[in-house]
């Protein structure tokens, strides 16, 4: 059990707490979700935890504080954080060339549109920070936007499986035109599967013995991996899509009043977490859990340390925290209008996750410099340095836009900070 802390001594309202709690119920009562969990922390103690629903429509198991779910792109602020824990280490600089580790990239093209063989040189190699922060001219091959991505689809890039490591299945994405020139757009993409490789290449080691090594056991994030550890398989929690509106593309196009049901789409013991996966994806492989997630938030939080252990220095966490898109832009400015795990305006993106430049263009109430992401399953997390809050959303239902889940779970809990 995760030890909370009373409310009022955080400057929570347990009162107010319980519209979260009743959020939480209705999610589940309308048929929204299956199950979910929350965590609200503050001043370094947990306030709030709150779980409702099931992990399994058919056995009806209850979803509990313990459930491990798939993380999917919440793995990428872990990644970028392990990367950063060697740019401290003097590994490499964040303005030097990916080609610089990873020959493969120093002549990939660049799509001018079209077909896929209208190609032109890079104007400027691709850099790290550039993978860091999304601005790589990478994608993601379900985007099912251009020549690109099916590309990407073309040679199995999402299929993992088709590749014998992680280093092969890098060398198969340098061989694809880039979106766009290195630094000129923002977009959602396989970055962080880059990155995980280029932190295998700058440690020495693979990138989940890295992470268990130097991150995960040294803050007591002992669900967290590439695979359900053993004896912790009947804690995964079933993956649901809606039964209308289904898919990326479906929910996008079906009204949210006429989104309803959930239609499984992964059993526990069908899962492809119960095994190794030849791959490590960076951008989006790991399971956790509430307790887990809560303590690599509090890590960040707290200025890059936890109960006596440092991975980071303040400086560095504050960096990563800075909007890194060219002259201050926002996403609106510099994205394309397709899926991502935040809105746009008024958001801009800094080393591992979005940043909050503006609140009210963002229309959400929060505060400058908070910082967030979540995964394709709505897992969602988000940081406020000001308001010294972490949050953990947990729950598995794909994709993350079918609801409006994060918004309003922002309500439900600022509404309760009342100091």
């Amino acid at each position: 059990m995760i030890d909370v802390t009373k409310p009022e001594a955080l400057g929570l309202s347990s009162l107010r707490l319980g519209r979260l709690h009743n959020w939480l119920d209705q999610q589940v009562e309308g048929g929204r979700l299956a199950g979910a969990s929350v965590l609200v922390g503050r001043r370094g103690k947990v306030g709030y935890v709150g779980t409702a629903g099931v992990s399994d429509l058919d056995t009806a198991e209850p979803f509990r504080e313990d459930a491990l779910v798939r993380a999917y792109s919440m793995t990428k602020p872990i990644v970028t954080a392990a990367a950063m824990m060697l740019y401290e280490e003097g590994c490499f600089q964040l303005d030097d060339p990916v080609s610089l580790y990873l020959p493969e990239f120093a002549k990939t093209q660049v799509w001018t549109g079209g077909d896929i063989s209208n190609v032109m040189p890079m104007e400027s190699l691709m850099l790290v920070w550039q993978i860091m922060s999304h601005t790589s001219g990478l994608t993601y091959g379900f985007m099912q936007q251009n020549a690109v991505d099916a590309q990407y689809r073309a040679v199995g890039l999402d299929r993992r499986g088709a590749f014998a490591n992680l280093a092969e299945w890098t060398k198969a994405l340098a061989g694809i035109p880039l979106i766009c020139q290195p630094g000129t757009q923002w977009n959602y993409s396989v970055s962080t599967d880059v990155l995980g490789r280029l932190v295998e290449v700058w440690s020495g080691t693979t990138l989940d013995q890295f992470l268990e090594e130097r991150m995960f056991v040294p803050l007591g994030m002992v669900d967290t991996g590439f695979k359900v550890k053993p004896g912790a398989e009947s804690r995964l929690v079933s993956l649901y899509e809606p039964e209308v509106g289904a898919g990326l593309g479906g929910v996008n196009q079906v009204p949210l009043e006429q989104r309803r049901g959930l239609k499984v789409l992964e059993k526990p013991e069908n899962s492809t977490y119960l095994a190794q996966p030849k791959v490590l994806s960076g951008g989006g492989g790991l399971v956790s859990t509430l307790a887990d997630y809560s303590r690599f938030c509090q890590m960040m939080l707290g200025g890059g340390e936890l109960d006596g252990m440092r991975l980071l220095a303040p400086s560095t966490i504050r960096h990563m925290r800075t909007n890194h898109l060219p002259d201050g832009k926002d996403m609106a400015q510099m994205g394309q209008p397709v899926w991502s795990e935040t809105s746009y305006d008024g958001i801009g993106f800094g080393l591992g996750f979005a940043v909050v430049l503006d609140p009210v263009k963002a229309a959400i109430i929060t505060s400058p410099g908070e910082h967030h992401w979540g995964g394709a399953a709505s897992t969602f997390f988000w940081l406020d340095p000001r308001e010294d809050l972490w949050v953990v959303f947990l729950t598995q239902l794909l994709p993350s836009s079918t609801y409006p889940l994060r918004r309003e779970l922002r309500i439900r809990v600022y509404q309760a900070i009342i100091d």
